[in-house]
């Protein structure tokens, strides 16, 4: 079936849609980004240089694949560098900032929230830990709430956080923000720097290999303790091997994990697309594809989950398909008995209307 829906892109998009072809080539109709994004080609051969290079007792400068990597999320993000850290992992630093609240800090959260964003806050059994519904949490920040911890965008549905509104609340009542963008960046143009802390991991919309986390933290540094500080948080981390580090990072670098340094030496290549790309560019392109697959759906009387906004695109009942649509080559994800389908840069109008043709027969 035809379906006659307006194109992703009003205009020439010629070097857009040259880049992607020369970078992605899938064998099959992929639209499961919310769970891990596809590799550029750029990246596997970063990948594969970098294993080839440590085999043969060569190994290239990984640790400068980390602060290129560091660099460009900073850019993508409009922070400075010096305000982002190098990690793996989302609950990792949120656990970071769980552990600096104080006793019966309250914390808000919203309703069903990913678990790496709220876990961490209630294993600490002496915070205070309140859940409201996503659409109600700037008018849910109260006096004597501490910390507001939601997701940029929902990985359940796609749902899109009214971020302005939470944060002119939060600031209203003296409180902190805490963003996760695991499931925004690299197609959501997020200021983080508008925010006290935001989280990522990048394998998601950033492209880039799992292993790769980052975290942005105020100017200040947002009173946070280094607890997991070892030698590459030192001001000097070669001469920080040895026993206690004498002068941590006098930036976000504190705050490193060791790195797992071949993916970094993807992510490096990653980013760097995004960044030639535009994340404007790639957030057109995907909510246009995301509005065909809305409009599809409407044809034949199935209504997904609200997400305006959103390139992510829920339906409800439909989740049990999802092994069906893998073997016809059709990659989607079954999230709480709902179909979530997830478009991005590399995806076409073909596979979206593939996804509606196997659903709607």
């Amino acid at each position: 079936m035809d379906y006659d829906f307006a194109g992703p892109h009003s205009g020439p998009m010629e070097t857009f849609e040259t880049l992607v072809r020369a970078e992605f080539a899938p064998k099959n109709t992929y639209l499961n980004t919310a769970s891990t994004g596809l590799l550029p080609a750029r990246t596997v051969q970063a990948l594969r240089t970098a294993v080839e290079a440590a085999a043969a007792g060569q190994p290239t400068d990984m640790f400068a694949d980390v602060e290129a990597a560091r660099a460009a999320f900073a850019r993508l993000t409009h922070v400075p560098a010096r305000r982002v850290a190098a990690g793996a992992s989302v609950a990792v630093y949120t656990g970071l900032i769980a552990a600096s609240l104080p006793e019966g800090a309250e914390v808000l959260t919203a309703e069903g929230d990913f678990s790496s964003v709220v876990n961490p806050f209630h294993v600490r059994r002496d915070l205070k830990v309140r859940s409201v519904p996503l659409e109600q949490i700037a008018d849910a920040v109260r006096p004597g709430t501490a910390l507001v911890a939601v997701s940029a965008a929902q990985s359940a549905d796609g749902r899109v956080a009214d971020l302005s509104a939470i944060r002119a609340a939060a600031r209203e009542h003296g409180a902190r923000t805490y963003v996760d963008a695991s499931q925004a960046a690299g197609w959501f143009d997020l200021d983080a720097g508008a925010h006290d802390y935001v989280s990522a991991v990048a394998f998601k919309w950033l492209l880039c290999p799992r292993g790769v986390a980052f975290l942005v933290v105020p100017e200040d540094l947002g009173g946070l303790t280094p607890l997991f500080a070892g030698w590459v948080a030192g001001e000097r981390p070669w001469d920080s091997c040895y026993g206690p580090v004498e002068e941590l990072a006098h930036s976000a670098r504190r705050f490193d994990e060791s790195p797992a340094l071949f993916s970094y030496a993807g992510a490096r290549r990653s980013l760097e697309l995004l960044e030639e790309l535009g994340v404007s560019a790639v957030r057109a392109h995907d909510l246009a594809l995301a509005g065909r697959f809305r409009a599809g759906l409407a044809s034949f009387g199935r209504d997904p989950l609200p997400a305006p906004g959103s390139p992510i695109v829920s339906v409800p009942g439909l989740g049990d398909r999802q092994g069906e649509l893998s073997d016809a080559g059709i990659e989607v994800s079954n999230r709480a008995g709902n179909l979530r389908a997830a478009f991005h840069l590399y995806n076409t109008e073909d596979d979206v209307d593939r996804l509606l043709d196997a659903l709607a027969g």
